[in-house]
């Protein structure tokens, strides 16, 4: 059974097919989905999808992106959803410089303030990061200091749609994070994620899809769904010199560490 660390299903894109979509993907071999918040609205759709289905866990933040019109009474909402058992993680969260807005030092202070979120509520954290790789890790550097004093046995989340170098993977590796890994791996020009594959020991990668969006070769450019994890871990597979058995296997297990379910 395959565990789809991060989609987005309350999107648009899904709005004419969603429940049969979601049904299908579960009984063609999905066992789990993590639909990831992304704004205050995206949450809420996120946490009513996981009452809604029973295999749907739900995680709760606000995108870099969405972070211009923040505030403490937002921040407030957002802690009080981990009272829902179904909300399982702190995301998505980070840091997005590819776009001009909103303003690097609005989302550093949001981005702060749920890694905040997370200490309090000990969740991980779902971490987005885009053409900001030096100061992510500056922050997160700095969060797991607070981190290990905590929670140090469990691991303090996932960098989501990894984009960097093999290093910078490898020392968020030693911190403890786990690696997530998409469509992209199965372009024809990821060289660089491929190295990173290559690089990361198979117990440190989750997969994922970020539907609807970054669907793997053969649909690249239409719209992503969990039941495409399969060409990601065939890829994967590939890369490893491993089964494509093992890999579902192995990234199953990781996912289930990663979300701390079945403890």
């Amino acid at each position: 059974m395959i565990f789809e660390t991060h989609a987005h299903y309350d999107d648009d894109a899904f709005d004419e097919d969603r429940d049969k979509l979601l049904n299908e993907v579960n009984s063609e071999g999905v066992e789990y989905i993590v639909n990831v918040g992304a704004s205050i609205e995206s949450t809420k759709s996120s946490i009513a999808l996981s009452e809604k289905y029973p295999f749907v866990y739900a995680a709760a933040g606000v995108h870099p992106n969405e972070t211009g019109e923040l505030t403490d009474k937002d921040m407030q909402w957002l802690k009080e959803q981990f009272e829902n058992k179904n909300v399982i993680a702190v995301g998505e969260i980070g840091l997005d410089y590819y776009w001009d807005e909103p303003d690097r030092s609005i989302q550093k202070k949001w981005f702060e303030s749920q890694l905040l979120i997370a200490l309090e509520v000990n969740k991980p954290i779902i971490i987005h990061s885009r053409d900001a790789a030096s100061d992510t890790y500056e922050i997160l550097s700095e969060y797991m200091k607070k981190y290990n004093e905590k929670s140090k046995d469990l691991s303090p989340g996932v960098i989501h749609c990894y984009s960097y170098g093999s290093q910078m993977a490898l020392d968020y590796v030693n911190m403890g994070f786990y690696i997530g890994v998409g469509g992209v791996v199965t372009f024809k020009n990821s060289k660089k994620l491929k190295e990173v594959v290559e690089a990361v020991p198979i117990d440190r990668i989750v997969l994922e899809t970020d539907s609807p969006y970054l669907s793997p070769e053969p649909f690249r450019g239409k719209r992503n769904n969990s039941a495409n994890l399969k060409y990601i871990a065939q890829k994967l597979a590939e890369l490893k010199n491993m089964e494509y058995d093992e890999i579902i296997s192995v990234t199953r297990k990781n996912a289930m560490e990663l979300y701390r379910l079945g403890k």
